[in-house]
């Protein structure tokens, strides 16, 4: 008896299912209770997690996967607090799925819209960086797995852009690649491989054939379901078993009074301008005597006829 059945123990009228596909029903209820994804780290490897937990050995240097759905465009995420792996997993500040504005639901929201977000100025974050990162997720399936499970994927900011070379590409310019050639990225089996040349974690994209009849129905299958979508979006963190929402900011403490500049060169010294005082006339002073003119006064002695 076969695996899918072994539930019900004894069975004696086996009903024959043929090619009867999951009920809508489970569909709904696995996607709330099932939360799916592959796991990239700094050693180099994917792991398989079913809800937070690993499946199977990891697999090493380079994975293949078909891409069943993704967003029009790159999502946003803002932590306010530095990743510390010592302190329990918070849902981020704010997020925005498309990068426009943030989602309704984002616990502090840092603007109105993205493009004039303060989070999102190069300096904002650390090394000169923006506060705000670029983030992509996306619904994969796993190339050889017969099952057609979705697993989400989440893409590192710095695989996102950039130039490859031939046709191995950082993600945004991949999926530019295979639209030029008349593909797409879920007609093709995709094979993303770590980056050995880099300095850090970054993954690089390439096709490696286009899809065979029976991955084309495990695709048209998975795009049917609503986790797949889901499953693109930052908001399923919280399937993720992340629930906890950020501490909120503090009040800012009160501006220090401004310190005195000093210089080495006291040509560089700026002294402050400064109002000269007006002396106030007063009501009772008496008005000032007129000056004599003594050049006038001699000149009539002089001119007298004595």
């Amino acid at each position: 008896m076969s695996n899918e059945v072994s539930i019900f123990g004894d069975q004696t009228n086996v009903v024959s299912i043929g090619d009867r596909r999951p009920s809508k029903l489970g569909q709904s209820l696995a996607s709330r209770s099932m939360s799916r994804r592959i796991q990239t780290s700094t050693n180099g490897t994917f792991k398989r997690l079913v809800n937070g937990e690993q499946i199977g050995n990891a697999v090493r240097g380079a994975m293949e996967f078909i891409i069943v759905d993704l967003l029009p465009n790159v999502s946003r995420v803002y932590y306010r607090d530095k990743f510390d792996p010592n302190k329990e997993a918070t849902l981020p500040n704010c997020w925005s799925n498309i990068g426009d504005k943030p989602e309704k639901n984002v616990p502090e929201a840092s603007h109105s819209n993205c493009a004039e977000c303060p989070m999102n100025i190069k300096g904002s974050g650390e090394n000169g960086s923006k506060a705000c990162r670029y983030q992509r997720r996306i619904a994969v399936l796993v190339a050889g797995d017969p099952t057609g499970e979705v697993y989400q994927f989440n893409i590192p900011a710095k695989s996102l852009f950039g130039k490859g070379t031939g046709n191995t590409h950082p993600f945004e310019q991949y999926v530019k690649f295979l639209l030029a050639n008349g593909e797409s990225p879920d007609t093709v089996v995709t094979k993303v491989c770590y980056d050995d040349n880099a300095d850090t974690l970054e993954l690089l994209f390439s096709p490696q054939r286009t899809l065979s009849d029976a991955e084309y129905q495990l695709v048209v299958a998975a795009q049917a379901r609503a986790e797949t979508s889901n499953y693109t979006k930052i908001t399923v963190a919280q399937a993720d078993g992340v629930t906890r929402a950020p501490a909120k900011a503090e009040a800012p403490a009160p501006a220090p009074a401004p310190k005195a500049i000093r210089s080495a060169d006291p040509d560089d010294e700026v002294a402050p301008v400064v109002a000269e005082p007006t002396k106030r006339v007063s009501k009772k002073e008496a008005a000032p005597k007129p000056t004599v003119d003594l050049a006038s006064v001699i000149d009539e002695w002089g001119g007298d006829d004595a």
